[in-house]
């Protein structure tokens, strides 16, 4: 074969075992002669094992569903759409990497996986909380001072009827809430806060078609979500709580939806 000039470019497809093996006697020949790309080639070597010894305990976890979407033939562009307030959120949490990686689903009390549960609306009540629930002059809206208004504008904005639900058995008051994109729509998310600053917060949105119900966590030093999509609302209470005190408190959420919504 004509001998040709190697590169860069050639050292990485060697690495990735990309490179045509009628050229690799050639390859190996040029790098030995060229002790600047042979250092090169060593180090893309180390970094190469650093990074699979750094993420070898999540290699093998489920594929993250907005991946799966994409193929399937949905669209990147539409997907990417779709979740760009959760990519930009994350973003500015840091939790991109650990959301894609890190995230699973395991029954807590007596709310458990559901087959096909989807972990976008975890994600993005995640990320809200991260974002907002930091913030102490501008976490909400409209304060809880003004309750009914605020109840008025998310359930109008929403399109569901929304109440917000009284946690204070479980040590938390409301401290307002606020309207969030969520994929295509839109949602509210109502913070409270317990006697010792800590908060939580509900994420809820409309959702006709989905019925599901689990827990996600993004990061295992981050917060949790507690979730459930039925009769229209796609919900999810998140927050730093031990286990069962979360699920609790999602319970006692869920409850009073439900009432308000038969109310």
């Amino acid at each position: 074969m004509t001998r040709r000039d190697f590169s860069e470019r050639d050292i990485h497809m060697a690495l990735d075992g990309e490179l045509p093996s009628d050229e690799r006697a050639a390859y190996d020949a040029w790098i030995d002669a060229n002790p600047e790309m042979k250092a090169k080639s060593a180090r893309y070597t180390a970094d190469r094992a650093a990074l699979r010894a750094a993420f070898a305990g999540v290699l093998d976890e489920p594929v993250p569903m907005l991946f799966k979407q994409i193929v399937r033939g949905e669209g990147a562009t539409k997907v990417a759409a779709r979740h760009s307030r959760w990519w930009l959120a994350a973003a500015a949490a840091t939790v991109l990497v650990a959301g894609g990686l890190g995230g699973y689903f395991a029954g807590i009390d007596g709310i458990g996986r559901d087959d096909g549960a989807d972990d976008q609306l975890a994600e993005e009540a995640i990320a809200a909380h991260v974002i907002y629930a930091a913030e102490q002059r501008h976490a909400v809206e409209v304060p809880a001072s003004d309750k009914d208004h605020l109840q008025t504008w998310l359930s109008n904005r929403v399109g569901l009827k929304l109440v917000a639900p009284d946690l204070v058995a479980e040590g938390f008051q409301l401290v307002g809430g606020r309207l969030l994109p969520a994929g295509q729509g839109k949602a509210a998310m109502l913070l409270y806060e317990d006697a010792k600053g800590q908060r939580i917060s509900l994420f809820v949105t409309a959702d006709s078609s989905a019925k599901s119900k689990g827990t996600y966590m993004a990061d295992a030093d981050g917060p949790e979500a507690v979730y459930w999509l039925d009769k229209g609302y796609a919900c999810a209470v998140v927050g730093s709580l031990p286990r069962e005190q979360l699920a609790a408190v999602a319970k006692r959420a869920y409850g009073q939806l439900l009432a308000g919504l038969a109310s």
